[in-house]
């Protein structure tokens, strides 16, 4: 697989993953909680090298306020669980250890450690992120700062977990007024179940 470079100084790329179902939702009708078309499919083994994939050389993991908290319910217990999966507990001891930065307008607190609470635009957060430090940048699964950053055309890789299913209704990752933007194929698998991991590089 060919790794493309941004162009910054440092050589940081900004990547993100998201789950999605076959019409392009990443919950169900049921609001954020509703993950029936996502959930079955995220323990296969396609998934779990997908999930592996992912956090491989990634030194700074961004969250949204509400994937924070509920990872924090979730990860550290696989992180210190020696008979999960071992890539489900190589990507918990990432995210455990790893440098992480929150956007969130509400806690005045950060729920985990290593974290940094932040209350600003994400285009200029991500992008102060690029400017320094070594190895990428990781967006964990939250669609707002996905989408904003889709907007300020600051993504470089997207990893997509499609799964085979139509939920009919639900929140969109890709909403009308993202500006068109160009992408490249660099690995795809798919499953037993159906699902197919994608990984796609922005062409500049």
């Amino acid at each position: 697989m060919t790794e493309q470079t941004t162009g910054r100084t440092t050589g940081r790329r900004v990547r993100a993953n998201i789950n999605v179902s076959l019409d392009g939702r990443y919950n169900g009708p049921g609001g954020p909680g509703d993950l029936g078309a996502i959930v079955p499919y995220a323990t296969t083994e396609v998934a779990r090298d997908h999930l592996t994939r992912i956090w491989e050389g990634a030194t700074t993991a961004v969250l949204g306020r509400i994937n924070a908290e509920g990872f924090l319910g979730y990860w550290p217990t696989v992180a210190d669980d020696e008979d999960a999966d071992p890539r489900d507990r190589g990507y918990a001891k990432w995210l455990v250890d790893t440098e992480k930065v929150v956007f969130s307008t509400t806690l005045a607190e950060a729920p985990w450690e290593r974290t940094r609470l932040v209350n600003a635009p994400v285009a200029d957060v991500v992008g102060e992120l690029r400017a320094t430090g070594t190895g990428d940048i990781l967006i964990n699964n939250s669609v707002s700062v996905i989408t904003a950053l889709l907007a300020a055309d600051l993504l470089d890789r997207l990893y997509l977990m499609i799964t085979p299913e139509i939920t009919g209704s639900g929140q969109r990752l890709f909403d009308d007024g993202l500006p068109a933007s160009r992408w490249s194929l660099t690995r795809q698998e798919a499953g037993e179940l159906g699902e197919l991991a994608l990984v796609y590089d922005r062409v500049r």
